[in-house]
């Protein structure tokens, strides 16, 4: 039944390998369990209560992803769009967080609405295939830089340069380091379960070393989610003030939800001959019905999360390896402890080695189109260097159709890349900076 609904073996995979996957894609992003409601804390929304909306959130969304849209990408509140709201939106601009949630909603509904029209597939098969790759490769250099970042290899912020290396005499930076040449050994000899065996073996190595302290209990019951469930509110958000929240919202969720789909999909061999996702408008229906769901239980913008490239790496093919996630989401509610003990630096080296795997497009950029290449160029190198996907992208969606009407091949720019131009710039113009 399970091969029937999911086919499995059009895929190529396995119940087994989709099991693997599910659950490796769950432990390189279960962190978002703790981050995100820690994030929102400095928007003043309880830490608990938000906790639980972020699980649900990812639950219902990845859920969804696998029974209907059958993908292996998993769904959760986006790291990156939670700081905005919480530093940018609330504490600069002053909305309070519930009227962020309903700006949060308003962006869903539109995005759920340009789905249904078929506007944004129309929008996302515009896109050139070279933007494409370059996508697929800042989402891995992307991914790298968090990983570097958390595994403590590389510093930010270091007084003299923007990046500094770590301390690698430090005992978690060298559990990081072991972790990463484990894994890559695990996947020179094949073995399908490498990066969770990988993210398994440090993070056991670090409770034996007493780095990490074992949870207190295994098990206990969800705080309440009354104090954040259906508090969204939409007064006050039809001014001119509100209009570069809703915009950039708007612009980042979009931008954002298109890259990674596309990227994780380069990766899984899921793009069709001419470079386009087969009913790509399922998986955005997905997202945009998760950020709507997101905001009225209590959380921040949701969409396809870039980790789950560690379990396309593990194997998953088809949407079982999503209702696996979408699972362990669910039990964290009751198992929490256990599940927020994985430390940074036990999953870090799984997002360094998804990263660097993720580069193999490259190769198909032809770098004697310098039209073509410089686009694709400002992606990767923006997507990396200002530690955000969406104005690596929207950048990208600038500079293409001017290089190509500059170099005199405008004619070649297809019409939703010059919509898709307008509203990027529209993006850097109106961003709250």
């Amino acid at each position: 039944m399970l091969d029937a609904y999911f086919r499995l073996k059009n895929h190529n995979t396995t119940i087994r390998q989709e099991i693997l996957a599910g659950i490796t894609t769950f432990v390189t992003m279960a962190y978002i369990i703790v981050v995100n409601p820690k994030i929102l804390e400095a928007a003043g929304m309880p830490f608990g209560p938000s906790m639980v909306a972020t699980i649900l959130t990812a639950f219902l969304g990845t859920l969804l992803m696998g029974l209907y849209a059958k993908r292996p990408f998993a769904i959760a509140p986006y790291m990156g769009e939670n700081a905005f709201i919480a530093f940018t939106v609330v504490k600069v601009m002053g909305f309070s967080w519930q009227q962020a949630l309903g700006a949060i909603f308003i962006s869903g509904a539109i995005f759920a609405l340009l789905t249904v029209l078929n506007i944004r597939t129309w929008l996302v098969n515009s896109i050139p295939e070279k933007l494409k790759i370059g996508f697929s490769v800042g989402i891995g250099l992307f991914l790298t830089f968090i990983g570097l970042n958390e595994t403590g290899m590389v510093k930010l912020g270091v007084p003299g340069a923007p990046v500094h290396v770590g301390v690698f005499t430090d005992a978690t930076v060298l559990l990081a380091i072991a972790g990463f040449l484990f894994t890559g050994w695990l996947m020179i000899k094949r073995v399908h379960a490498a990066l969770f065996i990988g993210i398994a073996a440090v993070t056991v190595a670090a409770v034996a070393l007493g780095k990490v302290e074992p949870p207190a209990s295994l098990a206990g019951l969800p705080p309440s989610i009354l104090p954040v469930l259906g508090k969204l509110e939409f007064s006050g958000l039809i001014s001119v003030k509100a209009f570069p929240v809703i915009l950039t919202m708007f612009v980042m969720i979009f931008v954002d939800t298109m890259g990674t789909l596309i990227g994780l999909s380069m990766k899984a061999g899921l793009l069709d001959r001419n470079g386009n996702l087969p009913e790509i408008e399922k998986p955005m229906l997905c997202d945009s019905l998760a950020t709507m769901a997101g905001a009225c239980l209590g959380t921040t913008t949701s969409g396809a999360y870039i980790e789950s490239a560690a379990g396309i790496e593990s194997g998953g093919r088809s949407g079982l390896a999503s209702v696996v996630t979408a699972l362990l989401f669910l039990l964290a509610l009751f198992f929490a402890p256990l599940f927020t003990i994985v430390p940074p630096y036990a999953y870090g080296p799984a997002l360094i080695i998804v990263g660097m795997l993720m580069l193999s497009p490259m190769r198909h950029l032809e770098f004697n189109d310098l039209t073509e290449v410089i686009p694709a160029f400002t992606i990767i190198v923006l997507m990396s260097f200002t530690y955000n996907i969406g104005i690596g992208m929207t950048a990208g969606f600038v500079v293409y159709p001017l290089i190509k009407t500059l170099a005199g091949r405008g004619r070649e720019v297809p019409a939703g890349l010059w919509v898709l131009g307008a509203l990027s710039l529209l993006f850097f113009v109106f961003y709250p900076y």
